[in-house]
């Protein structure tokens, strides 16, 4: 198995995921320094304590995650649940690697990508020959399409998404309500609801809901699907790793902790 410096990933993940486009509520990248050399990855949702206790008992040197640590707005202090994490990457020498907006954007590996290659959607493309999915709302985060052959109602979605994510999502709608367009954003994008009313779709997925969602979509008449933010927010990051093992020859495994949430 191969290994590599931990800069050249750095280097090879930046600029395939151009985090500096993105204006972001935690850092990209290198989140916390571990050992020089790399040679196995274990990549997952979120960087928990058990995750990095499993990266620490497989000799991972390296945790890639959607979600990171040192959010906007957080406490600062390393106290309590920071302190353990911090400890636990920086006694087994773990690097600690996050990329948050521009996973979720990334037209290939992206999480909208990923969840849209699962559910069997189809993207609306540009239409100037480049192939680049059409992406509007905040941050250019939520994509559009349509519902594939055989999927032409709430109802049908919710069971494909059942399905698909092993998971019972959130339908608030009519399940025989029909279906054709369709907008999403993965994880917690309930607050771009109202950009994708806007849009005229029939219906907006995503992973989180709020109170107000429910009002929202009675009164606009598009359908709300809840499918869980780790669960539409699983392969991005499982993409993003199997294209680091092409890359580079280093051993990546995806290690999925289930989340309700």
């Amino acid at each position: 198995m191969n290994k590599i410096f931990v800069q050249d990933l750095l280097g090879w993940l930046d600029q395939q995921l151009q985090p500096a486009l993105f204006q972001d509520y935690a850092p990209n990248g290198l989140q916390v320094q571990g050992k020089a050399e790399i040679k196995k990855v274990i990549t997952g949702v979120t960087a928990s304590a058990r995750l990095l206790q499993i990266a620490a008992d497989k000799g991972a040197d390296a945790v890639l995650v959607h979600h990171g640590w040192f959010w906007k707005g957080e406490n600062p202090c390393v106290v309590g649940s920071k302190y353990h994490r911090m400890q636990l990457a920086i006694r087994h020498g773990l690097n600690i690697i996050g990329y948050h907006l521009p996973l979720d954007a990334h037209p290939e590996w992206g999480n909208n990508a990923q969840l849209a290659r699962i559910l069997g959607l189809i993207p609306d493309r540009a239409e100037d020959g480049s192939g680049q999915p059409v992406v509007f709302g905040r941050g250019g985060l939520i994509w559009s399409g349509t519902l594939p052959p055989g999927l032409r109602t709430l109802g049908d979605l919710g069971a494909q998404i059942e399905s698909a994510l092993e998971r019972h999502p959130l339908l608030i709608g009519n399940s025989e309500q029909p279906l054709q367009r369709i907008a999403w954003c993965t994880g917690g994008a309930q607050g771009m609801f109202e950009e994708a009313i806007a849009r005229g779709v029939d219906v907006y997925l995503t992973g989180e809901a709020s109170e107000q969602v429910y009002h929202q979509a009675m009164e606009s008449g598009v359908a709300y699907i809840g499918a869980g933010h780790h669960a539409t927010e699983r392969y991005g990051v499982q993409a993003l790793g199997q294209a680091v093992a092409a890359r580079f020859g280093l051993d990546v495994e995806f290690v999925d902790l289930p989340n309700p949430v």
